[in-house]
């Protein structure tokens, strides 16, 4: 029965510091017998300031992340889902990208964002991702993770649920879905559309999160959570504080979910009108 680790985190606008912080805890992780650890989308900068933080999305800085990562995922023989980092996409606009290091040091896989965060908010809030981040264009799973075939996702993502469709006709294990929810959408939202989406995929959900007041002034949700396939809530690391979670997946469970209702192998084409 693998076990996985979470990070939740208040990442600021100090990369270098961010980075650290990363590191650290994937020694932690792997010292307390975790196979895998996750970390929230835009875990290495957080920073509404686009022009503050546009020296740090570049190619010198990117690879050095990927360097650092990848040698303590050797080094320490831990599997490190790093949530995103912003990255430049050769546009003139930045992909917002998740990279999966495994303990072999081979190169990462990578998913891009899928679906932009241009939203306004009752409370004033407002945000507008497409101005900076290119969408991307792949559905991505990965074979051969400690939890055996993990679908990747991020944030946003979470609202749409024919990405999960995709990943869960592709018999995914277990999904991550790392996060900087906000506060007002979180409240209202997150616990409930990450079990939903667990049950409609038949499968694990593993949810990095960012949580708390941040440097540059935005408020995030928190409450990290790990669903099993039926809906169950395994860990949730609550609204307050960063830190670093453990859970054990039992992956015979998704096979007794898939048994008693088998939804994925039922599941019709519906036809547009």
């Amino acid at each position: 029965m693998p076990k996985i680790a979470v990070l939740q985190m208040t990442s600021g606008i100090d990369p270098e510091a961010n980075l650290a912080t990363i590191l650290q805890s994937v020694r932690q992780a792997a010292e307390g017998g975790a196979q895998v650890v996750f970390t929230p989308e835009m875990s290495i900068l957080l920073d509404r300031d686009r022009q503050r933080s546009r020296r740090w999305v570049n190619p010198v800085w990117e690879q050095t992340v990927l360097d650092e990562l990848s040698l303590m995922s050797a080094k320490m023989q831990i599997d490190v889902a790093l949530g995103s980092m912003a990255v430049a996409s050769g546009t003139g606009k930045w992909a917002n990208r998740t990279h999966y290091f495994r303990q072999d040091n081979q190169n990462p896989d990578i998913y891009d964002k899928i679906h932009m965060f241009d939203v306004d908010l009752a409370n004033g809030e407002s945000w507008r991702e497409s101005n900076a981040y290119d969408p991307g264009r792949e559905v991505v799973d990965i074979a051969g993770t400690p939890l055996g075939r993990l679908g990747l996702t991020i944030c946003y993502d979470l609202r749409f649920p024919a990405l999960f469709g995709a990943l869960g006709d592709r018999r995914c294990d277990a999904i991550a879905v790392p996060a900087a929810f906000t506060r007002p959408t979180g409240a209202a939202h997150w616990h409930v559309m990450l079990r939903a989406r667990a049950i409609e995929a038949q499968a694990f959900v593993i949810a990095a999160a960012q949580v708390g007041r941040h440097q540059d002034g935005r408020e995030t949700y928190g409450h990290s959570l790990v669903v099993d396939p039926w809906g169950e809530v395994l860990l949730d690391m609550g609204g307050e504080a960063p830190g670093l979670g453990f859970c054990d997946i039992d992956l015979a469970r998704i096979a007794e979910v898939r048994a008693q209702v088998p939804a994925l192998a039922n599941r019709r084409t519906i036809a547009k009108s």
